[in-house]
């Protein structure tokens, strides 16, 4: 197969991104999943788009290449170019400028008369040109329809197509397009907005640019817009740790953003078990829309009370709760402790004991989740207690841990 820059499934050429970016470039004897061949040619692909932010080191396995970013100096999710290389038969491109041409004037016509006039306007002088016949022109009509491009109305028994009209300035949206393309779940929909534009805005700088998001957004839509419409998903999930891909019947219910790493995560109620379950956005390949839910809203009740007691994205192993307690000492000029308590403190509560003493509490599914954020008021904590006594063993057999790695000196960890 020859080597081409457009793609036709992007499912493919978005687990090479995964393969080649998340998990880091894989040299041409390690890429087991596919022929060598195939491995050439979607790193050639990969290389046409990103060949601006790749770099390669030489070690004594061989040249290993890997894409390096900047923030600071990048201002355009340049994996967004993943989804502008769609690949399209000659066909398909001459139809979509017959179309528009033809109803620039303001005029309407319908599926017939489009394609007389493709025949007598365009074709007409050629000899072995190909016409499209009526069924596709309808075909296309209707998709155009439907990505609003197109208005339909009837003409008696006939239904007649006109361009889309929009009230819209362009011009006055454009720094907001900018901003919402790099910080927005759906991103990519702004960055095609931006390619309409002569210039583009450079003035936006992210110190967390989670740019990997971009990969999941046409799934991220398509769980969206079943939420839209109170509507069941089948989705397929295989996860870098699974041996085979799974099936499930599930209900979306929210949209979960991790600050720590922006990865996304789907909460939705599995019908198999009956229960709710976090799906990573990136372990789905797959989605194909379901039933309507009748009940839907109580399901979405049940989910606002499950959300309650929610950390990260662990449901624990049963239904019980993890109760946690932690006594934290700041000092006088040390307000700024106190105020990151509060905004950190997702589900739990906040109560001042005297002036320089503070109690966080939290009934949470999982406190293990909660050991990182824990560490990082390490030198403040008086006093730490759960419930899951494996939480606070690990807290501080870390601290045992540190204190043997860096050399003791201080107070007694135990």
């Amino acid at each position: 197969m020859a080597y081409s820059e457009l793609i036709k499934n992007f499912e493919r050429v978005r687990d090479y991104m995964r393969e080649f970016y998340v998990y880091g470039f894989k040299s041409r004897e390690e890429y087991k999943a596919k022929s060598a061949r195939s491995y050439d040619n979607e790193r050639r692909r990969i290389e046409s788009w990103l060949e601006d932010y790749m770099s390669f080191r030489q070690d004594a396995n061989g040249k290993n290449i890997f894409l390096s970013v900047d923030s600071r100096t990048v201002a355009h999710n340049p994996l967004y170019k993943a989804f502008k290389a769609k690949s399209f038969t000659n066909n398909d491109i001459k139809l979509h400028f017959y179309l528009l041409d033809l109803l620039s004037d303001g005029s309407a016509k319908s599926a017939r008369e489009i394609t007389d006039c493709i025949s007598d306007i365009y074709l007409g002088i050629f000899d072995e040109e190909d016409l499209p016949d009526e069924s596709t022109v309808r075909k296309k009509l209707k998709e155009y329809e439907k990505l609003g491009l197109l208005c339909c109305s009837k003409r008696g028994r006939e239904k007649i197509y006109r361009l889309a009209q929009s009230s819209v300035d362009p011009d006055s949206w454009k720094e907001a397009a900018a901003f919402f393309s790099e910080a927005a779940p759906l991103g990519v929909i702004g960055s095609y907005l931006l390619d309409k534009y002569e210039e583009v805005p450079e003035y936006f700088r992210f110190k967390h640019h989670y740019i990997l998001q971009a990969l999941d957004s046409q799934i991220l839509y398509e769980c969206l817009a079943a939420m839209g419409e109170k509507r069941t998903l089948y989705i397929t999930v295989h996860g870098k740790r699974m041996k085979e891909k799974r099936q499930y019947h599930v209900l979306p219910l929210k949209i979960y953003a991790s600050t720590q790493n922006g990865r996304y995560y789907l909460l939705a109620n599995d019908y198999r078990f009956d229960k709710r379950m976090f799906f990573r956005l990136d372990s789905i390949k797959k989605t194909k829309a379901g039933p309507v839910e009748a009940q839907y809203e109580d399901y979405l009740k049940g989910c606002e009370t499950f959300s309650k007691h929610l950390w990260g994205v662990s449901t624990g192993r049963n239904d019980s709760l993890d109760h946690i307690e932690m006594t934290i000492r700041a000092e006088e000029g040390e307000a700024f402790i106190v105020s990151r308590l509060e905004r950190e403190k997702r589900n739990g509560r906040v109560e001042r004991i005297d002036a320089v003493t503070y109690r966080f509490t939290a009934d949470v599914y999982d406190a293990t989740e909660m050991l990182p954020w824990l560490r990082t008021f390490i030198g403040r904590i008086i006093k730490l207690e759960c419930s899951n006594s494996y939480v606070t063993e690990t807290f501080y057999s870390d601290l045992r841990q540190m204190e043997e790695m860096y050399g003791g000196g201080g107070d007694d960890v135990s």
